[in-house]
């Protein structure tokens, strides 16, 4: 395992290059969901608090080493609010960093209902988790149709416009990175307006193959295509992922040329250059944070509700996270394997997720009444098998985490997958990771934990099983090798890789340039 001393040459290293980088160029980042919500408060003040969900999570770490503006949606009216009171269309955003400065892209209700809750949750996150039952949806009628002209094109027309603003104001040309399935169109808007700027995007989820994306009707998928070929660098979680956009590129852009060898893609005289970036967390902040009195004091009340043996799950309330087969998998141990009744606790941590969507509600609905059978038929008033904590509560999920002797990740489609990683950068009990070789995660942490298929609840069973009983000796052979591996590929050195092939691109252009 790295020591502090090398972990703090590593920051320093990132840090020299974020410099080094942004010399004679500022950093320019968008992303749907950004760094900070605002609320009003009962009194009518305006009341700023930290963003919630991965890209956040990820991203905001970049504030440590640079200057930046982050450009994002007013998703509420406190946000609304804070652009109104913006100065020259940015306001400070010291709960995150002291050199962040965040514009927001305010769009009309309708238009971002449009763009959110009609294209790009309901159709495009559940396509690129291949999530579909083709034989019956999507249905792409007029409604999608017009979510797609009227919310998705115009919000990343918006978005484009927000940049080419921030680009104009500034004194130097800098990098802009684009982030997720929100922002697929901007790059195409940017460069026709910025041609010599240049542009990176970092898609979060998964990327299937051109025949999941023929489900999308031919004007949408090639605007996409084309549209991310406006970068001159496309980042994706998995090398997977980076042949599986170069073939959808290759099969529905007439006239590009696709090298496989060289991952790259040539749009009418535009090379841009696709990599993997297997996203990571931040292991020294989550070793701090777990010492905290706050995530003590919740593994202290958790500490009571574990078994001889403590089963662990920590999701969002999403059909892709398979925690249906999940629980069935549990059902199944505990009818097969009648001498662990009592004895394995199953904890959940389950976070509410897009609530205002009817397929999480129905979703939401099936996974508590299957906990709900399971409870009823094996447990009795001195052992409940599975207890549910449906929250966001981080802290709590992280102590959780902390006590697992089995950490259960069984997605059906994942981009990476976080949980994955803080489980066994926090866990103190040498946990096994039962994991699907569908996360993107999988490709780094596949050969020191116990795959499984998503669908193969047997399959599933018998690895719950194998994990449960695993000598102690293999068991921390596995732990020490996931935690090294997450180590040594921290947040850090996912952007320290993308800061490293910018600069080059940006030492590139300069010498065009001469």
């Amino acid at each position: 395992m790295p020591t502090p001393n090398r972990r703090e040459n590593r920051r320093a290293l990132l840090s020299y290059r974020c410099q080094e980088l942004l010399e004679q160029r500022g950093l320019i980042l968008a992303s749907n969901r950004g760094p900070i919500e605002y609320h009003i408060t009962e009194d009518g003040k305006l009341q700023g608090r930290r963003g919630s969900g991965g890209v956040v999570t990820a991203l905001s770490a970049i504030s440590q080493y640079v200057a930046l503006t982050w450009i994002a949606s007013a998703t509420g009216e406190g946000d609304r609010k804070a652009a109104q009171m913006a100065q020259h269309g940015r306001l400070k955003a010291p709960l995150v960093g002291h050199n962040l400065y965040l514009r927001f892209v305010v769009s009309s209700g309708s238009t971002y209902h449009k763009f959110y809750s009609v294209f790009c949750n309901p159709l495009l996150w559940f396509l690129q988790h291949c999530m579909w039952n083709s034989s019956h949806t999507p249905n792409i009628d007029a409604r999608v149709h017009d979510a797609w002209e009227n919310g998705y094109v115009q919000v990343n027309k918006a978005f484009a416009q927000a940049v080419i603003a921030e680009v104009r104001e500034s004194d130097r040309l800098p990098l802009v990175m684009l982030h997720d399935y929100h922002l697929y169109l901007a790059a195409d808007y940017i460069r026709r307006e910025l041609p010599d700027v240049i542009l990176q995007h970092f898609t979060h989820i998964p990327w299937p193959g051109p025949h999941y994306w023929q489900l999308l009707t031919s004007c949408m998928r090639k605007a996409i295509c084309r549209g991310l070929c406006a970068n001159d660098i496309v980042g994706m979680q998995t090398k997977r992922d980076v042949q599986n956009f170069l073939h959808t590129c290759e099969v529905f852009i007439d006239g590009s040329e696709v090298d496989f060898k060289k991952d790259t893609v040539l749009v009418d005289g535009h090379l841009t250059k696709v990599n993997s970036y297997p996203i990571s967390v931040d292991v020294a902040n989550l070793q701090r944070v777990v010492n905290t009195p706050w995530v003590q004091g919740y593994e202290e009340k958790l500490r009571p509700l574990c078994g001889d043996k403590t089963i662990v799950r920590v999701d969002r309330m999403e059909p892709s996270k398979n925690i249906l087969r999940g629980f069935r998998t549990f059902d199944m141990l505990l009818e097969s394997h009648p001498e662990l009744r009592g004895k394995v606790n199953y904890l959940a941590f389950l976070v509410p997720s897009r609530t205002h969507i009817r397929q999480y509600q129905r979703y939401t609905q099936q996974v508590n009444e299957l906990i709900a059978a399971i409870n009823a038929k094996y447990g009795n008033q001195e052992w409940l098998p599975i207890r549910v904590f449906l929250e966001n509560n981080h802290a709590q999920a992280l102590a959780g985490l902390r006590l697992y002797d089995v950490l259960v990740v069984n997605p059906v489609a994942d981009g990476m997958n976080l949980v994955a990683k803080e489980g066994p950068t926090v866990n103190i009990r040498d946990g096994v990771l039962v994991l699907s070789d569908a996360a993107g995660a999988h490709e780094q942490l596949g050969e020191h934990a116990l795959s499984v298929s998503p669908t193969d609840l047997q399959g599933t069973m018998e690895a719950m099983y194998q994990a449960l009983f695993m000598p102690a000796e293999e068991r921390e052979r596995r732990a020490t090798a996931l935690r090294k591996s997450i180590e040594q590929e921290d947040v850090g050195m996912w952007l320290y890789r993308q800061l490293e092939d910018l600069t080059a691109l940006a030492r590139e252009r300069s010498l065009q340039a001469i």
